[in-house]
């Protein structure tokens, strides 16, 4: 399961124009994704504390381009790699979305909320 987290207001607009472009893709030149197991170690660095984030569940099959696994930055030491999509996100490649609250000292967890 591939999922990408923005703030609602985010998606809002994305669902008025079909397409959701992560700011990323223009200053990366990809959108950052995680696997469920990963997603809180971005979102505790990105978005720690915020109260209106989306999780969004992505339908590979559905996406104009391959996800690419590629080091984190910085690099893991582990080696952990991360799903990149070199493309915007067409609003029908999200099968769902869930709202994905903060704990109360601001610091996400892995999600435990998510379709099979």
């Amino acid at each position: 399961m591939i999922l990408h987290f923005c703030p609602r207001a985010d998606w809002e607009a994305a669902l008025e124009t079909g397409t959701y472009r992560a700011p990323s893709l223009d200053t990366q030149g990809f959108i950052h994704c995680s696997t469920p197991a990963q997603v809180a170690i971005p979102a505790n660095v990105l978005v720690r504390g915020r109260t209106d984030i989306l999780l969004l569940i992505l339908d590979e099959e559905k996406l104009p381009e391959p996800i690419v696994w590629e080091d984190g930055d910085p690099p893991d030491p582990g080696g952990m790699q991360f799903p990149h999509l070199y493309a915007p996100i067409p609003v029908a490649a999200v099968t769902a979305t869930r709202e994905w609250l903060p704990e109360p000292d601001g610091s996400f967890r892995e999600p435990t909320d998510l379709p099979a």
